[in-house]
Parts: structure tokens; C-alpha cells; sequence
């Protein structure tokens, strides 16, 4: 099954390649595909629970939804999230 998010905080390709990184490594998640342009997030994923926990993981990740809240705690998170990609870890 194919979904996208639309995500908050996406901003540079370092934020994408966290992104892409960490959801690739989830079992069941395969095809990532992270346009900042649009802040969107695709992938696809097997079985109901596939969509929710990717969701999950982007907000650990500080890139909530747009339909969650964004607070201080998630920018910053998301602050670190993108220097970690644009250093490649």
C-alpha cells in the first residue's frame, strides 16, 4: 500500500536523507521517497499498522504531520535530525 504524509520542519536535503535513512530501515517500509519541495513523505508499507508507524517515527524524528502539533521540543529535534544527514550519520 502506497501513502504520503505532508510533514512540518522538512527542510534541506540533510533533513531528507535523515528521513529517508531512518524510515528504510524500518521492517515493511520500502520505496521512501522525501520531496522537500512539497514536504511530503511516500513510501509503502504492509498491513494497517505500516501508515501509523511510520507516522510515529517521523514525529521521534521532529518532522511531524501537519495535522499534529508542532512544538519547540519537535523543531529542535528536527534541527538535529537534519545535521545528522548533512553529516551522513
Amino acid at each position: 500500500m502506497k501513502t504520503t504524509f505532508q510533514v512540518q520542519n522538512l527542510k534541506c536535503g540533510g533533513c531528507a536523507r535523515t528521513i529517508s535513512n531512518k524510515l528504510s530501515e524500518m521492517e515493511g517500509i520500502k520505496d521512501v521517497i522525501v520531496e522537500k519541495e512539497r514536504s511530503s513523505v511516500s513510501f509503502d508499507h504492509q498491513g494497517a499498522d505500516g501508515a501509523s508507524l511510520v507516522k510515529e517515527a517521523l514525529r521521534q524524528m521532529g518532522y511531524p504531520t501537519i495535522d499534529d502539533e508542532n512544538g519547540m521540543v519537535l523543531k529542535a529535534k528536527s534541527f538535529v535530525s537534519c545535521a545528522n544527514g548533512k553529516l551522513g550519520l
